[in-house]
């Protein structure tokens, strides 16, 4: 039976609730093997309008990196917020869930809060392109709804490719194509239309929803719109001279030989189809901003774009990924929108993409979270992007070799890198980012940066360990 005071404090709870601010929803865009060359992060010649509007409305992440350059490992510490050695993820073919099967994703996290949790394209690792159109190596209880879109890119245009690097697979080749089709026949036009209207038929309740682009992913296919909008007479070669090959360990090197042996008319053509996807991808990202206009989410939405790994164009005559330096181990991230209170902003902090799922944990208030996260929280660096901060982020890669794995490991501060390769005994590298940008001078050698590496490999060290349990 009700009385005066129990009725009074349901009344109350009731008012309470009516009055409590609407929770965030998280717009999470993923892109596949995006590096810096956009607009956003300062390019000249790859102008993105609707990037560059999320670094208006929010944080750009200036030294952000990936704890594995590589689709997998990469995304999956993303979700799990667990370091790579801990999920045991080191390539395209082994599940998390061997390894750590009760860990709580960050999806599962979000849907312990009663939120409508779904992706529509690759968040976790597909084949790209061999698996568009499936789950791949999904996690399916991450996820409430999952949908796998499959466009022209993938279902016609493979055949048309000119491919520069024949003997790889089509995921692998710098192969592309200037498509006819318009950007709602290809499969990222058709992520942005699924996650829209996710977004439109869930609005009134708190959501996550995952966009996960395929591009700018090799191979590189874009409507011809966006090749047209990168001249070929303006595209510049990454500087490389052969003696670059010859700075690091050799295990440092994944691209061999140099340039995969490209012509530079060949570089530059790549070069060119690279951005004209990025330039398609931009256009996509910014379906999904006008939606959340229109549909008055703007201020209950916070929006995340991340990248799983940057990608080489010829530094050190690497291309694509898989290795520490620094081309290929800094990724883009910008967080934006609600909870956000410095907008525009660059932050020169070193971060880790492991930091993402500990960060919207605390931006949206999840209780049921992973335990153990090995990130931390970029709630200070969202508030001031200058605040004091001291977390190095570490990078790591395994090359198989005949007496078994090589393990390189890499820390990155504000200033430096030190990478030791199976605990040095394979080499070690040290470069000073102040005079060095381009990482052509390697310290590990020289006597007078001995403190400095000894500092940086304990601290390295201490990380790892950490990260085992």
């Amino acid at each position: 039976m009700w009385t005066r005071r129990s009725f009074l404090m349901g009344a109350t709870s009731a008012v309470a609730a009516a009055s409590a601010p609407p929770r965030r929803n998280v717009l999470f865009i993923a892109s596949d093997d995006l590096n810096h060359c956009f607009s956003a992060y300062g390019h000249s010649l790859v102008r993105t309008p609707h990037l560059d509007s999320i670094a208006r409305q929010g944080v750009r992440f200036d030294r952000a990196y990936c704890q594995y350059a590589l689709c997998s490992p990469s995304r999956t510490s993303v979700m799990t917020g667990l370091a790579p050695d801990k999920t045991a993820v080191y390539d395209l073919k082994k599940h998390f869930r061997e390894t750590v099967p009760n860990a709580v994703t960050l999806g599962q996290a979000f849907q312990k809060d009663d939120y409508f949790v779904a992706r529509a394209g690759k968040i976790y690792h597909y084949g790209n392109p061999g698996q568009i159109g499936t789950n791949g190596l999904d996690d399916e209880p991450t996820w409430m709804r999952r949908v796998n879109p499959m466009g022209v890119d993938k279902t016609k245009e493979e055949p048309l490719l000119t491919n520069y690097t024949p003997g790889r697979g089509i995921g692998s080749a710098l192969a592309f194509h200037a498509s006819e089709a318009r950007d709602e026949e290809h499969t990222d036009g058709m992520v942005a239309a699924e996650t829209i209207q996710m977004m439109e038929e869930h609005q009134r309740r708190p959501w996550f929803l995952g966009a996960g682009f395929y591009k700018p992913h090799c191979p590189y296919i874009a409507p011809s719109k966006y090749f047209d909008m990168v001249p070929l007479e303006q595209v510049k070669l990454v500087p490389f001279a052969e003696w670059e090959m010859k700075i690091a360990p050799p295990w440092a090197y994944f691209t061999k030989p140099a340039n995969l042996g490209l012509t530079e008319k060949q570089r530059l053509e790549v070069m060119r189809a690279y951005y004209a996807t990025i330039l398609f991808l931009d256009a996509q990202v910014g379906k999904l901003l006008a939606a959340v206009k229109r549909l008055k989410l703007e201020d209950r939405t916070t929006i995340v774009f991340w990248s799983d790994h940057g990608y080489g164009l010829g530094e050190h005559g690497q291309w694509m990924k898989q290795t520490v330096f620094e081309y290929a181990a800094r990724a883009p991230l910008m967080i934006a929108g609600a909870g956000v209170k410095a907008r525009g902003k660059s932050c020169g902090r070193t971060v880790e993409l492991l930091d993402i799922y500990p960060t919207l944990v605390e931006l949206c208030g999840l209780r049921g979270a992973q335990a153990g996260l090995h990130g931390a929280s970029l709630r200070p660096l969202l508030d001031n992007p200058r605040c004091e901060w001291d977390r190095p982020a570490v990078t790591q890669v395994v090359r198989a070799a005949k007496g078994g794995d090589v393990r390189g490991y890499s820390l990155r501060t504000e200033r430096h890198r030190y990478t030791m390769w199976n605990q040095g005994r394979e080499g070690e590298e040290l470069y000073d980012y102040a005079g060095d940008p381009r990482e052509l001078k390697n310290l590990a050698e020289d006597g007078a940066a001995g403190v400095m590496k000894a500092q940086l490999r304990g601290r390295l060290q201490k990380i790892i360990a950490s990260r085992l349990n």
